[in-house]
């Protein structure tokens, strides 16, 4: 079968690998879309981040190269011995986290932030980029027939803002600021519309980003190019924002955020960041400002299944491209790199 694999930063490759062979537990999944993730672009940038490049994974055991893909959802095809939450010809999205279920996060339940955290087309153990692919029978979510698998491939990113919003102290009626409108910044803002959320300000320099935002929840956009970012949110809101989501992974977004916020505001960062960061702690301390961290996702992917499948989440809308498995270096990869105006873009593997 076909699969894209990672060998080291710009070096991608399509080639043809064995199928996996179904064992007891596991789920076979006929790979319908997979969207290139945020994440796929850092490694592709500037990997191994999450891949392991040198040693095994502890939990996959394997290190690159391997299959990349997280985003994706597919029909099942074959079934281990001993499964009994799918059955073939079942449409389903994968929850992609590999989580050890001994240590101390996994034992409190908060199993996205295990001290041996892997994702499933990021660690090993085979990816969403390829024809065919098997997981754990935890993992597999089944997603409604008038869902379409388009929608399913995109259950993931709109986990991770879901998680975010859900983790953050956002109350109805809230203002909030979202540094950052790629798929997890918008997925983001449509999150804090279904919470309530009053002023939800974009912050972005692509114009059609910045277009999406409209459509998808903003109502307010800042082109930090433009204009001075903290002075207008502080034009909209007199005292700052209640939280601000910082989404970009640049350092001076995240300086922008921390002086966006109000007293005792909160700043919450859900980018993955390539490089380190300065910040002045004393904006924290002067303000009281709580700063948080958010990791993937927990016990999230039915509720995000019924928020897109009754479309009070349009995770859609921020399709911008579709391609084959064969274009996913100079159409996908490349594509996202040279220009801001692609949000997300699906893959077909077969």
């Amino acid at each position: 079968m076909k699969a894209a694999r990672w060998y080291g930063p710009k070096d991608i490759r399509v080639e043809d690998i064995p199928e996996p062979q179904i064992k007891p537990g596991f789920v076979k999944i006929s790979v319908e879309w997979c969207g290139i993730c945020g994440s796929d672009l850092h490694e592709y940038l500037a990997g191994p981040i999450f891949i392991p490049g040198d040693e095994p994974h502890p939990l996959s055991g394997e290190k690159a190269p391997i299959v990349m893909g997280h985003e994706f959802a597919g029909e099942v095809i074959e079934i281990g011995e001993g499964v009994q939450k799918v059955k073939v010809g079942d449409r389903v999205t994968v929850e992609p986290i590999l989580n050890c279920g001994t240590c101390a996060a996994c034992r409190s339940g908060r199993y996205n932030i295990c001290e041996w955290i892997g994702f499933h087309g990021l660690a090993g153990g085979g990816g969403g980029f390829s024809e065919v692919t098997m997981v754990k029978e935890h993992m597999v979510h089944k997603i409604p027939d008038h869902m379409t698998y388009e929608q399913g491939a995109l259950v993931e990113p709109t986990a991770v803002a879901l998680h975010a919003v859900r983790q953050s102290q956002v109350r109805a009626g809230d203002s909030c600021a979202v540094f950052g409108t790629g798929p997890i910044g918008l997925s983001v803002i449509q999150c804090l519309k279904a919470a309530g959320a009053t002023n939800i300000i974009a912050v972005e320099i692509s114009a059609e980003r910045q277009q999406k935002a409209k459509e998808l929840g903003a109502t307010h956009i800042i082109n930090p190019l433009k204009a001075n970012t903290v002075d207008v949110i502080r034009e909209i809101t007199k005292d700052g924002v209640d939280v601000c989501f910082e989404v970009a992974g640049v350092e001076a977004t995240l300086a922008s955020a921390m002086d966006s916020v109000k007293f005792g505001g909160q700043v919450l960062i859900v980018s993955i960041w390539e490089k380190k960061a300065a910040i002045a702690p004393n904006n924290l301390v002067i303000k009281e400002t709580n700063m948080k961290g958010t990791l993937a996702y927990r016990n999230i992917f039915p509720a995000v299944i019924q928020l897109i499948s009754e479309r009070k989440i349009e995770a859609e809308k921020m399709i911008t491209k579709k391609i084959n498995l064969d274009q996913i270096v100079d159409e996908g990869f490349e594509a996202l790199v040279q220009s801001k105006s692609q949000v997300k873009i699906l893959v077909k593997p077969r």
